[in-house]
């Protein structure tokens, strides 16, 4: 097929393409792309829409970067894909050095994984293993807090909300975690000292069947879009150290600057035991993500208690091709330019979203480094909205009753005020509820 036959493909991936979370008898609408550079999407019927996702958080800097593609097209000359079972190459050293950079004093043990999800499956058999190793395999359940996503693999699915984490229908095959309150103070309330009792009960009753407690730090993403107190995640490290349990943050949306901390962990100036990483980690070149650990987790799960091995191996496991870009994605942050970028982005999302929440139909405004949601008291008909803010040349794909963006950080100010406008169009295209 050529692209002038666009609007057949588009007949075709509606009869034989199931994409994510729709349905093959009523599908939602999909728009054929064209090409992608910079901040913008052209679509094959000839609109240039500005991207507000960064295809789901993860381009953030941009389409078709000169430096991303160079180092993509170096590496395919060289090799596309190896083993690494018992191989390594440069790109994945290059590309670990760069993050073992980034990541705080002592995480340098690096499992590298082939999507996020995967990534947090290798951190939960990275926590059960650890207990095995250490004679203690009683500890082998998982407490989480409700409103979270980690991801739709069958571990990573049990820790996600039971109500509303998209994974219901399978409740009766997952594994029946522990599921905590979603913290009730925002980020930007003032800490109340009894949120740590609450906690603390958790602990009190099931530490001894505990491994770990898995998070989204700072920013609950898919799951609502809940900024929650950085005490909160301060009070967890602490209840996890007094009662010998692991703490797993998972860093797939918030890593490498999204919430204005190279880390979400750093708005609580914690470490984690493991934290996953993804997304962003290639700039959304192509899938890649990785399960970080400290020295001492990384050598008990090694001990011969547990098999001397993490029994974890995916094919594509340190793929050359997407570590190379990794490796130069990494280097970008390295030179640090997304300190400013996102500060300005939210400066201006803050002031462009937040007085939206006085209107009727909006339920919250809330903005943290370059993520701006709206909460809207109804849920959003998608199809309708996604026409609509196509007509204003821009790309925002809402679910739920969140309509939110997270742009690339090399977005201009002029196309980050387009995204904006659009939003604000259509809160006042909506009726009261």
């Amino acid at each position: 097929m050529v692209n002038d036959d666009w609007q057949q493909q588009l007949q075709f991936d509606q009869q034989h393409i199931w994409h994510p979370y729709t349905s093959m008898i009523d599908p939602l609408p999909c728009y054929h792309v064209e090409s992608a550079a910079g901040c913008e999407l052209k679509l094959s019927s000839g609109e240039q829409l500005v991207d507000g996702m960064s295809s789901w958080w993860a381009a953030i800097h941009g389409y078709n970067h000169s430096r991303l593609n160079q180092a993509a097209h170096q590496q395919i000359d060289r090799m596309s894909h190896v083993m690494f079972g018992g191989l390594t190459h440069q790109p994945a050293v290059n590309m670990v050095q760069q993050l073992t950079q980034l990541t705080p004093a002592g995480m340098d043990r690096v499992f590298i994984a082939d999507s996020g999800s995967v990534s947090v499956e290798v951190a939960i058999k990275m926590s059960l293993q650890y207990w095995v190793s250490r004679q203690r395999p009683e500890k082998n359940q998982l407490l989480t807090i409700r409103g979270g996503y980690h991801g739709d693999t069958f571990a990573a699915m049990s820790v996600c909300d039971p109500v509303n984490g998209m994974h219901h229908l399978f409740k009766h095959a997952l594994r029946n975690q522990l599921f905590a309150e979603k913290p009730k103070l925002t980020f930007w309330d003032d800490w109340q000292p009894e949120q740590e009792s609450e906690l603390r009960h958790w602990f009190e009753r099931y530490h001894q069947q505990l491994a770990a407690v898995v998070v989204e730090p700072i920013v609950q993403g898919a799951g609502g879009m809940r900024m929650y107190h950085p005490n909160y995640l301060k009070q967890l490290r602490l209840l996890c150290d007094q009662y010998e349990v692991l703490l797993i943050v998972d860093e797939i949306a918030t890593g490498f600057g999204r919430t204005g901390k190279l880390f979400a962990c750093e708005h609580a100036d914690i470490t984690a035991d493991i934290m996953c990483v993804g997304k962003a980690l290639t700039s959304g070149y192509m899938t890649l993500a990785a399960t970080i650990t400290n020295q001492h987790v990384a050598e008990t799960v090694s001990h011969a208690n547990s098999g001397g091995a993490l029994m974890h191996g995916p094919t594509f496991m340190g793929n050359p091709l997407a570590c190379a870009v990794a490796a130069e994605s990494l280097t970008m942050i390295n030179e640090g330019h997304w300190r400013q970028q996102v500060a300005t982005i939210e400066q201006q999302l803050q002031h462009d979203l937040l007085s939206l929440a006085e209107h009727p139909a909006v339920k919250d405004a809330r903005v943290l480094g370059a993520i701006g949601v709206l909460e809207m008291e109804q849920s959003i008909d998608v199809a309708a909205a996604q026409k609509k803010f196509i007509a204003h040349g821009v790309w925002i794909r809402p679910f739920g009753r969140l309509l939110y963006i997270m742009p690339p950080y090399t977005i201009s100010v002029a196309q980050l005020k387009q995204l904006t406008l659009a939003m604000a169009d259509y809160v006042s295209s909506l009726k009261p509820s």
